[in-house]
């Protein structure tokens, strides 16, 4: 027998993986838990305020838009689980837009994302270190110096996790996602027992749940847009499908059973409340569920507390892990710097994307008066989620014979996309503000990058050795056969 190449399929598995790439590590489990740790961070406990207030405090519509809100981030993850499993590489939207628009509107959503995204990160990073000592100052407020040390040890913490083994982020996920479920069910179930021991105020409520006045055309979009907010980060999977175990059933069976669930979830806890307090109760509340645990479990009423920080630690995790793979995207496709998208040679992680994403989200953190700054970005995601619906619609004419293992209805990207637009005009329209300029503004501002760095392709000789250092500092080399490449 000769000494030619070997057919084994063994020898084959194991030369795959010997390749420096993102590794296969993430299963289903592991997705449903990524997707839910996005959605349900604080809100839910801290303040489902938004949608009952500009219902005009009918219940019925309230929950009729919660229901509607669920629904619609369920029609735009079925969006992205046809483009997920058609191009299952790292990035989410990015990776999807730069296929079927362009380079052009991918740099400028990594270029909004670069600033927007490790703001947010630095927010909940805060919000948790704000949970997590007030107990030990009681009704006094917690020094912000050391909130701030908290905050940025927590983001250090995770990004250094996140950078070093994607198996014990999963893990970590999937633990904070168990225990933040746990919480929902005991304020859920809590609510089914004392609505079927019919309590008759509670009943009533619910018997007469349209009594109240009917919100106006502008307040029921108003509560909507605050039903969205909610479900926010149902689009998270698609940043980590290059690295999902057989992406073509694990990506839409893991949407399909995140999200609904999470309506459900919603839907339970929002009948608890309105079973234990009144709407003018929960309108007016600080934190609702801290005010639902001293009615209905006064004894242990500082799990809630508890579970709120454990809630915001989960989502963190979860959204430091997708932010470090949007890097690692954009670095591939050269718009970042090279080192981004390089792999440590030990874990086959994006370390460096890594330590980029963390640092600027402590940039955040420092000067907190920052983070205000990036509120007035938030119709920025929905002109992105309006984008990447866009290019499936592009797709499906442009490369009809792209293999796609999951197909959705053609009209759901058609009614995502008038809604995602509908969603970026309606708050500039409605309470026009010269914030809205400036972020349109800082996000043409990206061509100023564009045009000499990437179109012309201008290149700083200096960089290479600064890389080259850092390359042997952090232990890190480029990805084997960059998977954004072969996307194109």
């Amino acid at each position: 027998m000769g000494k030619g190449k070997s057919d084994d399929p063994k020898d084959a598995k194991r030369k795959e993986k010997a390749k420096m790439q993102l590794k296969r590590n993430i299963g289903y489990f592991d997705g449903v838990s990524f997707i839910i740790g996005s959605i349900v961070g604080a809100g839910i406990f801290v303040s489902p305020t938004g949608v009952l207030k500009h219902s005009l405090l009918n219940i019925g519509v309230a929950l009729i838009i919660w229901t509607a809100s669920g629904l619609v981030s369920l029609m735009g993850s079925l969006c992205y689980a046809e483009l997920g499993t058609a191009l299952p590489f790292s990035g989410g939207e990015y990776s999807h837009i730069k296929r079927g628009l362009g380079s052009l509107p991918a740099f400028v959503f990594i270029w909004t994302s670069t600033f927007t995204k490790p703001a947010s990160n630095a927010a909940r990073a805060l919000l948790f270190a704000e949970y997590a000592t007030q107990p030990f100052y009681g009704i006094c407020p917690a020094p912000e110096v050391l909130k701030k040390c908290l905050a940025l040890a927590v983001l250090w913490s995770l990004g250094i996790l996140n950078g070093r083994s994607v198996k014990m982020a999963a893990w970590v996920q999937t633990v904070f996602t168990l225990l933040k479920m746990m919480a929902l069910s005991v304020i859920a179930i809590g609510g089914i027992v004392l609505l079927v021991g019919k309590r008759k105020e509670s009943l009533a409520r619910f018997e007469d749940a349209f009594s109240s006045e009917i919100p106006n055309a502008s307040q029921v979009a108003e509560a909507f847009f605050q039903g969205l907010y909610a479900y926010g980060g149902w689009w998270s999977l698609n940043y980590m499908a290059e690295e999902m175990k057989n992406p073509s059933r694990n990506i839409p069976l893991t949407v399909m059973t995140a999200v609904p669930a999470v309506i459900v979830f919603y839907l339970l806890v929002n009948i608890s409340y309105l079973t234990v307090l009144t709407p003018k109760e929960i309108v007016s509340s600080v934190a609702v569920a801290v005010t639902w645990a001293d009615r209905v479990i006064p004894s242990v009423a500082w799990i809630i507390p508890l579970s709120v920080a454990v809630s915001i630690f989960g989502a963190l995790n979860s959204s430091m892990f997708t932010l470090g793979r949007l890097s690692y995207a954009g670095s591939q496709s050269g718009h970042l710097p090279v080192l981004i998208s390089m792999l440590n040679v030990h874990s086959c992680t994006p370390a460096p994307a890594m330590i980029f994403s963390t640092t600027i989200a402590s940039i955040f953190i420092i000067p907190s008066d920052l983070i205000t700054l990036t509120n007035y970005f938030g119709f920025s995601a929905w002109l992105m989620i309006g984008l990447t619906c866009a290019s499936l619609i592009v797709l499906r004419y442009r490369e009809p014979h792209l293999h796609r293992p999951y197909k959705v209805f053609l009209p759901v990207p058609f009614v995502m996309v008038a809604m995602s637009f509908f969603l970026v005009l309606a708050p500039i329209v409605w309470s026009p503000n010269l914030q809205y300029v400036y972020a349109f503004l800082f996000m043409l501002g990206s061509l100023f990058v564009y045009l000499p760095f990437i179109h012309f392709k201008l290149h700083f000789a200096f960089l290479d050795k600064i890389t080259c250092h850092l390359q042997l500092l952090l232990e890190v080399c480029p990805a084997d056969g960059s998977a954004e490449g072969k996307c194109e």
